[in-house]
């Protein structure tokens, strides 16, 4: 049996974190999965399990049970919640962060592709928040008891971009409330599959786990199921078989973009999770294949980075605005297709 805390791989998609993790030994006879889990966690009632059950928060082998599931050998079970658990662990480390920005209250951070910006199952260090706790801890100004320095808002571990960090209490409360309000402004660049039809537009839909696939968000367009979101984008340069375009966030759900753009039939280009790691439009000529395998190479992520950010300063009141270049990978990956769209257009490969 083992026992772990931090936030569920399973679970990114629904903002749930894995609470406990147990795996039932090689002589487990079978067990409800209520009366299993009363054994190994203290201080927790039966009625307690059964509610988390009937609420889909218990997971065996990834799929959530009901209170009578029988625990069988080799068993994984999870306890994912909606909260996070109390993370006393966080360790500072001397992570080398591209700093923007930085004053008294706010910090502005560029984010490398890669980086996953908050610890949890399976990434207790190299995170962004490692990092910015060994920068706060040697700051006067900043509590080392902080556990999540700062984090008003996040972007996924394969998007690159901007990030605001509050490194005091009350630009914490004042930036979470400017994020509620929607009173920021935030842009992301995009490539993704497909000749948008349209040179701009908005998206509109509810957002919520698949339930077909735990790992993945979907648009639900009709009824109250999800969380209201809204995306407007615009088409930056067209490549025939992929587009650049420009995203605005009106909301800020999870993999929103990803989700809403897979959702009108443009998944973004080298997404894994939402298939965008395969051929999704193009020739069945095998040099395009191998350009596109080649393309997959330049950039080995989805292709959405966070431009621009803009809010109002905490303490001064300013609007503050800041903008990060396109970085190399998604600049090598918009230059191999305009080339090869160029070179198409003339008659070419």
């Amino acid at each position: 049996m083992q026992e772990n805390y931090g936030k569920s791989d399973i679970q990114e998609s629904e903002e749930l974190y894995e609470h406990y993790n147990f795996i039932a030994e090689k002589g487990q006879k079978p067990l409800r999965v209520d009366k299993y889990l009363t054994n190994f966690i203290e201080n927790v009632s039966r009625n307690k399990i059964q509610q988390a059950a009937d609420a889909g928060n218990i997971l065996v082998n990834g799929a959530s049970v009901k209170p009578n599931y029988k625990v069988k050998p080799g068993d994984e079970i999870k306890i994912v919640m909606t909260h996070p658990p109390i993370e006393s662990n966080l360790i500072a480390q001397d992570i080398p962060i591209d700093i923007v920005y930085e004053d008294d209250q706010v910090l502005v951070v560029n984010k490398k592709p890669g980086m996953v910006v908050h610890p949890g199952h399976g990434n207790y260090s190299g995170t962004l928040v490692n990092a910015l706790k060994f920068h706060f801890d040697n700051l006067p100004s900043m509590s080392c008891e902080l556990e999540r320095p700062g984090l008003v808002h996040r972007i996924d571990k394969d998007t690159s971009g901007l990030l605001v960090i509050a490194k005091t209490e009350f630009a914490m409360n004042h930036l979470a409330k400017q994020f509620y309000d929607r009173t920021t402004s935030r842009l992301y660049t995009a490539i993704v599959w497909g000749n948008v039809e349209q040179d701009e537009g908005t998206i509109i839909g509810n957002i919520a786990r698949n339930p077909n696939d735990r790992m993945q968000l979907m648009v639900f367009p009709d009824g109250d199921h999800g969380k209201h979101a809204i995306t407007h984008y615009k088409v930056i340069e067209r490549f025939g078989y992929v587009t650049a375009v420009q995203c605005k966030l009106e909301t800020g759900r999870t993999h929103q973009i990803r989700v809403h753009m897979k959702h009108i039939g443009h998944t973004l280009f080298n997404d894994e999770r939402y298939g965008g790691d395969k051929i999704l439009k193009g020739t069945t000529f095998t040099k395009y294949k191998q350009f596109v395998e080649n393309c997959f190479k330049v950039c080995p992520r989805q292709a959405l980075h966070a431009q621009t950010l803009g809010f109002q300063h905490p303490k001064t009141g300013k609007q503050m605005n800041f903008e990060s270049s396109i970085p190399d990978d998604m600049q090598n990956l918009l230059d191999k297709w305009r080339t090869y769209a160029n070179a198409t257009w003339q008659g070419g490969a």
